[in-house]
C-alpha cells in the first residue's frame, strides 16, 4: 500500500513539476494534435509570400497602377489627323450654259494644333497621377502586410492558449484521478472529488473554448492570405524580439516624411494644382489646320484654312471652379491623413511600451510568484494539511498569470506590428 501512494504522489509531482516550467519568452510550444488533421505548417514568411501572389487587394492595387501608367501613356499621344473624301458624278441642266458632266472628287485633311503649355500640363498632370497611384499601391502593401501579421501572431496567441488549456487539463485529470483514488481507500471525503470534478469539466471547457478561437483565427489566416480552401495550414513561428524605441516627436516626425500616405497625399495636391493650370490653359482656342483639293471635270482647285474656336459661351468658369474646389479638397485630405498617423503612432507607441512593462513584469514576478504558491500548495496537499481547494485556487491564479503573460506578449506583438506600418520600425530588423 505504501509503495502505491509513494508511486502516485511522484507521478503527480512529475507531472506538476512540467507543467509549472516557466515558457521562454518569444518560443512558443507546440500544440499537440493527437487524431486531428494533418495540417502544413505555416512560417510568417510563407504566408506573407502567399497573401503577395493571391491577395486580391494587391492585385487591384496593381490593376490601377497599371491604368495610372495607361493614362501617362495616354496624356502624351498626339491628336490625330482627319482626312476626307467625297466622290460623286456631275450633270449637266438644260440651262444655256451648263456645268460640264463628269466624275467629281474631293479630298480634305484637317489637324489640331495643340497649345504646347496645355500639353505640358496635361502630360504633368497624369504623370503626378501615376506617381500617386504608386505611393497608394506601397500604402495598399503595407496594410496588407500588417493584416497579415496580425491574423498570423493572432492564430499563434489561440494555438498557445490551446496548448496551456492542455496542460491544465492534464494536470487537473491527474489530480482529480489522485483524489478519486484517495476516496475509494477512505482517506479524502466524497466532496473533495465533487470539486475535482467540477474544475475538470472547467478545463475541458476551457479547451473547447481555446479550440474554437483558434479555428476562427485560422480561417482568419486563410482569408487574409487568400490560400487555397483544400490547404490545412497551421502556423508555427516565434514572436519577434524586443525593439528599443526612440523618443515620440522624433518618430513623428519620421512617419510624417517619409510614410507613403503622406507622400501620396502630397502628390495628390501637387496634381490638383496642376489639373488647375491645366483647365486655365485650356481656355486659349486651340486652332485646327484645314486643307482641301477638289477635282471637277472642268476645273481643279485647292484651298487652305484655319478653324479657331471663339470662347464666348463656355469660358470654363465650371471646370476652373471644380479644379480649385479639389485643390481645397487633397489639402484637407492631407491634414486628415496626418491628424490619423499621428493618432495611430502614439496609440502604437503607448501599447507597445505598456505591453512590454506589463510583459517583463509578469515574466520576472507574478509568474513565479505564482508556480511557487502552486508547488507550495501541492506539498502541503501531500502531506494533508491543505485540501484540494487550495491546490485549485493556486492553479487557477497560475493560469490566470499565464493567460495575462500570454495577453501582455500578444499585445506587444500587435503594437509592433502597427510600428512596423507606419514606418516606425523596419519589418524583420532584430535589435
Amino acid at each position: 500500500m505504501h509503495l502505491q501512494w509513494f508511486l502516485i504522489v511522484l507521478l503527480v509531482s512529475f507531472r506538476f513539476a512540467a507543467a509549472q516550467q516557466p515558457a521562454d519568452e518569444n518560443s512558443l510550444p507546440p500544440s499537440p494534435s493527437p487524431g486531428e488533421h494533418a495540417s502544413a505548417p505555416l512560417t510568417l514568411g510563407e504566408a506573407l509570400k502567399m497573401a503577395e501572389q493571391n491577395s486580391p487587394r494587391l492585385h487591384v492595387a496593381n490593376a490601377l497602377m497599371d491604368r495610372a501608367a495607361a493614362a501617362s501613356q495616354t496624356a502624351r499621344a498626339y491628336t490625330n489627323p482627319q482626312v476626307e473624301f467625297y466622290a460623286g458624278k456631275q450633270s449637266a441642266r438644260n440651262i444655256p450654259t451648263p456645268g460640264v458632266p463628269g466624275l467629281l472628287q474631293h479630298y480634305g485633311g484637317s489637324q489640331t494644333i495643340e497649345i504646347p503649355r496645355e500639353r505640358a500640363l496635361r502630360r504633368q498632370a497624369a504623370d503626378l497621377g501615376r506617381a500617386g497611384q504608386g505611393y497608394q499601391r506601397d500604402t495598399e502593401q503595407l496594410s496588407v502586410k500588417a493584416d497579415v501579421k496580425h491574423a498570423f501572431y493572432n492564430a499563434l496567441r489561440w494555438k498557445h492558449e490551446v496548448a496551456q488549456a492542455r496542460a491544465n487539463l492534464a494536470l487537473v485529470q491527474d489530480l482529480r484521478n489522485r483524489v478519486e483514488v484517495e476516496v475509494r481507500v477512505g482517506e479524502k471525503g466524497r466532496l473533495e472529488l465533487t470539486r475535482a470534478e467540477a474544475e475538470l469539466a472547467r478545463a475541458n471547457f476551457a479547451v473547447r473554448s481555446a479550440q474554437i478561437n483558434l479555428a476562427n483565427a485560422v480561417a482568419v489566416l486563410r482569408a487574409t492570405i487568400a490560400a487555397p480552401p483544400d490547404l490545412a495550414i497551421e502556423p508555427t513561428g516565434d514572436l519577434e524580439p524586443h525593439v528599443r524605441l526612440g523618443p515620440l516627436n522624433e518618430l513623428r516626425v519620421a512617419v510624417l516624411k517619409s510614410h507613403p500616405v503622406i507622400a501620396g497625399a502630397n502628390t495628390a495636391i501637387e496634381q490638383a494644382e496642376v489639373e488647375l493650370d491645366h483647365q486655365r490653359s485650356l481656355r486659349i482656342p486651340q486652332p485646327t489646320l484645314y486643307g482641301e483639293w477638289e477635282h471637277q471635270p472642268d476645273l481643279t482647285f485647292w484651298r487652305l484654312g484655319v478653324n479657331v474656336p471663339l470662347p464666348l459661351w463656355d469660358k470654363r468658369r465650371g471646370q476652373i471652379s471644380d479644379a480649385q474646389a479639389t485643390v481645397r479638397q487633397s489639402a484637407a485630405i492631407r491634414n486628415q491623413r496626418q491628424l490619423e498617423l499621428t493618432s495611430a503612432l502614439e496609440r502604437a507607441y503607448e501599447s507597445y511600451q505598456l505591453a512590454d512593462q506589463q510583459a517583463n513584469s509578469l515574466q520576472a514576478g507574478s509568474l513565479h510568484e505564482a508556480e511557487t504558491a502552486v508547488d507550495a500548495a501541492m506539498a502541503a496537499y501531500r502531506f494533508g494539511e491543505r485540501g484540494i481547494v487550495e491546490v485549485l485556487d493556486a492553479q487557477r491564479v497560475l493560469q490566470s498569470v499565464r493567460g495575462d503573460l500570454l495577453d501582455a506578449r500578444f499585445a506587444r506583438q500587435s503594437a509592433l506590428v502597427d510600428l512596423e506600418e507606419l514606418g516606425v520600425v523596419p519589418s524583420g530588423e532584430k535589435h
